[in-house]
């Protein structure tokens, strides 16, 4: 018997609150980068570990530091004076009965080839240099891969909380950064690097958006060009803002902290698209939860999930699973408007099998919680039985976690 426990949450509806606000680190982003190159290093590492051995193998690769490099932006194309450093830490298996794993290869590996995917203008020959840290793991957490079932014990005592539906102003703000870093948009737009942070802010039905946008500076050829092509940009995203949502009162505004007649130094300017570039180092855990939004109205778990290992580390699934069960239910229970569950390991216990796993639950209108908590507990149960489907597909890849 799991312990499942299904509560009324007596407030209001974040969506019915007067105040809301949300933000997304996009794809450039150091705090993205970090998160994104650690956890495809950690999805490596185990289908290679599923390879040679047959299981995946002790690993957290969640500890990275993206060190800014030096550039000099300039109208037409500046240039590169030190490059980014790239700084992997934390553990992995590096030797599978006898065979040496090379992790630091397979580390940078990845990396060179998330950044030739997705930064445009950032050469991962020339512009980043990488320094590997991944160390053996201890003996009591690499033995918890040792113990035979059919899930692992939990390598931490450790809480995550997930929720669901997302909020009007939850979905423009990721579908926002989504639409700015699309394909699509970077063709008509190349000078828009990947770094964009979007910042929303919701007050009753009037919505305020926040654009942040590193500038590319081969194609901005003067300050007079970049005002132009910064209000082209803007009214794009106006556009987009009100064509996919429906508040009464929408004010989108873009790079802020620039000022004409200031040259260089009033614009936001960079030689990669990426601030990164020179401007602002990243680390794994200060970007996105694993809902891809930072929603500061919601809890939420301080673990960073990104490179956690993806059979053991609680940090890393329930924080996943949190969210897929809270849509589970949101979706499969027509009568609650709004759902937060909560999962608390405990160490060496079986994953299947946390401490406890809490639904707290706002209903419609004036429906009781006793007619649905019987079929709440069996979607939290049924997730949990089904918990080892759940850590295959994150460690193939299949469930985004920033």
């Amino acid at each position: 018997m799991r312990n499942i426990i299904v509560e009324d949450l007596k407030q209001t509806p974040l969506e019915k609150q007067r105040i809301e606000i949300v933000e997304r680190k996009g794809l450039g982003h150091p705090d993205y980068i970090c998160d994104a190159v650690m956890d495809r290093i950690s999805i490596r590492l185990s289908r290679i570990y599923l390879e040679k051995a047959g299981a995946i193998l002790h690993h957290n690769v969640d500890k990275s530091l993206l060190v800014a490099g030096e550039t000099e932006p300039r109208f037409g194309g500046g240039i590169v004076k030190q490059p980014m450093l790239f700084v992997f830490g934390d553990r992995a298996t590096s030797e599978i009965n006898g065979e040496k794993i090379n992790v630091s290869e397979i580390a940078i590996s990845v990396a060179k080839e998330w950044f030739r995917k997705n930064m445009r203008f950032v050469d991962p020959e020339k512009h980043v240099k990488y320094q590997v840290e991944l160390k053996p793991g201890s003996v009591g957490l690499v033995d918890i891969f040792k113990r035979k079932g059919k899930v692992l014990g939990a390598n931490d005592t450790s809480a995550a909380v997930g929720y669901a539906p997302m909020t009007r102003t939850e979905r423009i703000v990721r579908k926002t950064e989504d639409f700015l870093n699309s394909r699509k948009f970077k063709q008509r737009f190349p000078e828009s690097g990947e770094d964009i942070k979007v910042m929303g802010y919701r007050n009753n039905n009037h919505l305020h958006l926040t654009v942040s946008m590193a500038f590319v500076d081969r194609y901005i050829s003067s300050e007079e060009d970049y005002f132009d092509k910064k209000a082209k940009i803007l009214k794009e995203t106006e556009k987009f803002v009100n064509a996919n949502t429906d508040f009464d009162d929408i004010d989108v505004q873009l790079n802020t902290l620039d000022v004409r007649g200031r040259g260089l130094g009033g614009t936001y300017l960079t030689v990669l698209g990426t601030s990164a570039d020179s401007g602002d180092s990243g680390e794994v855990g200060r970007g996105n939860r694993v809902n891809g939004l930072i929603s500061l109205n919601r809890p939420f778990c301080s673990e960073a999930a990104a490179g956690k290992n993806p059979v053991s580390h609680v940090g890393k699934i329930y924080n996943a699973l949190t969210y897929k069960i809270a849509r589970d239910v949101y979706e499969q229970v027509p009568d609650v408007e709004e759902v937060y569950i909560w999962l608390l390991s405990k160490i060496g216990t079986s994953i299947d099998h946390p401490a406890i796993a809490a639904a707290q639950v706002i209903m419609k209108g004036n429906i009781s919680l006793e007619t649905v908590r019987r079929e709440i507990k069996e979607v939290l149960d049924y997730e949990l039985e089904n918990i080892d489907k759940f850590c295959t597909e994150l460690a193939q890849g299949k469930i985004p976690i920033c």
